[in-house]
């Protein structure tokens, strides 16, 4: 089962919060970061992409930039950023055009993360697991929440409802047009959630595996130094991450799109004709409309595939989109092996839409460009529940959750 821990949260002031709250780190580039942050000396990514104030070209891992990174946050502490006067959890509510989801932010157990309790479903990379451990040591904080989803609790739901009605901490709609909403819970309604939580049985991480592991790699640290020096006595030590989790009847996931920058020396009468050996292929539009359809679009024009070979039902992984494009396409076709490290694939989160594709293949940045079905999130945790991998870049969640917002002292 699993453990919600409140904390003493380091926040923003009410009237900062919206000039402080930036996307996260990982979701952005340097450049996209330093435009993010002009004119706006309180954003959150001059933390978290501290980079973006030094010279264009400066190693994002050098000592200069976990400096600046200290020096900003210190500054921020200074300014706009209090303590919680008691330990509290949060629900944080995410509005995006007519989708809206509510979930439980707080602290939970990193003892439960290497049991499973807390279930993965992707590999991390060490290069990335150190950045983030380095920054959470030098800041002595998790400023980044980890995104979890469980299967929905009713009991969880009505508290949630009740605390709706109540005035919110933070209430501000981003640049993105998402709004962000985030109440805050103390006494009562505080135990009641932690109690609710105890009764779920298991936790899914649905984005941010690397700040999950990043955590873990800062609790052995810790208590290899001898523990924290910032402890605020609220329970959420070192051994506990930053979360918001969200029941998966509200979780949103978009599709992770593929392109290609060339054919792997194939013509292009040559490239759809190895197409059409392995798919049943017709002119369609530019998002599948269902599970089982691929949409490609090359020479100026959407079509959709079909598998010949229908992969195994039963199978969690080899039965998902991503993966028959994989197995059946990309890897036979096109000559790439592992999406990975291979240099001649890209990603292209759905919340790009279709016309961003286009866009690349029209202007010869590409040379074909696949438009995927979005994942579903019991695909997510039949994954996880079996122990498994999923495909890399298979899901994209949406809206994002923001940064500098609710941060866990260490």
């Amino acid at each position: 089962m699993a453990t919600l821990t409140p904390f003493r949260a380091l926040r923003p002031k009410p009237d900062e919060a919206a000039r402080i709250a930036a996307v996260p780190y990982d979701v952005v580039t340097t450049d996209e970061a330093r435009a993010l942050a002009d004119g706006n000396p309180a954003s959150f990514l001059r933390v978290s992409r501290p980079e973006l104030e030094l010279p264009a070209g400066t190693n994002p891992y050098a000592d200069v930039v976990y400096e600046r990174a200290v020096a900003n946050f210190k500054q921020l502490m200074e300014r706009s950023l209090v303590v919680e006067d008691e330990p509290s959890v949060y629900f944080y509510r995410l509005r995006m055009g007519s989708h809206t989801q509510t979930g439980l932010a707080a602290c939970f157990s990193l003892d439960e993360y290497d049991r499973d309790v807390i279930k993965k479903h992707e590999r991390t990379r060490r290069d990335k697991e150190d950045d983030r451990t380095r920054h959470m040591m030098a800041l002595g904080a998790q400023t980044g929440p980890v995104f979890l989803t469980y299967r929905a609790s009713a009991e969880v739901d009505r508290i949630a409802q009740q605390q709706a009605s109540a005035a919110p901490l933070f209430d501000f709609e981003a640049a993105d047009g998402v709004r962000h909403t985030i109440w805050r819970i103390g006494g009562a309604g505080r135990d009641a959630l932690v109690a609710a939580v105890s009764r779920i049985p298991a936790l899914y991480i649905a984005d941010g595996h690397h700040r999950a592991a990043s955590a873990a790699r800062a609790r052995a640290d810790l208590a290899a130094r001898g523990g924290s020096s910032r402890s605020l006595n609220d329970g959420a030590d070192y051994s506990t991450m930053l979360a918001v989790a969200f029941p998966h009847d509200q979780v949103q996931i978009l599709p992770y799109n593929r392109i290609v920058k060339d054919l792997g020396g194939l013509s292009p009468d040559g490239f759809l004709q190895a197409v059409r050996e392995r798919f049943d292929v017709a002119p369609a539009a530019a998002t599948p409309g269902r599970r089982g359809e691929i949409a490609m679009y090359v020479r100026g024009a959407w079509q959709t595939l079909r598998p010949r070979q229908r992969p195994d039902a039963s199978d969690p992984i080899g039965s998902l989109d991503v993966s028959v494009l994989q197995d059946q396409l990309l890897a036979p076709v096109l000559k790439i092996a592992d999406v990975r490290t291979d240099k001649r694939i890209d990603f292209v989160g759905g919340a790009r839409g279709t016309r961003a594709l286009e866009t690349l293949v029209d202007e010869g940045k590409a040379a074909v460009a696949f438009s995927l079905y979005p994942v579903g999130v019991s695909d997510l945790m039949a994954v996880s529940d079996a122990g498994a991998i999923m495909p890399p870049k298979s899901t994209w969640f949406e809206p994002k959750l923001r940064d500098g917002l609710l941060i866990h002292l260490i």
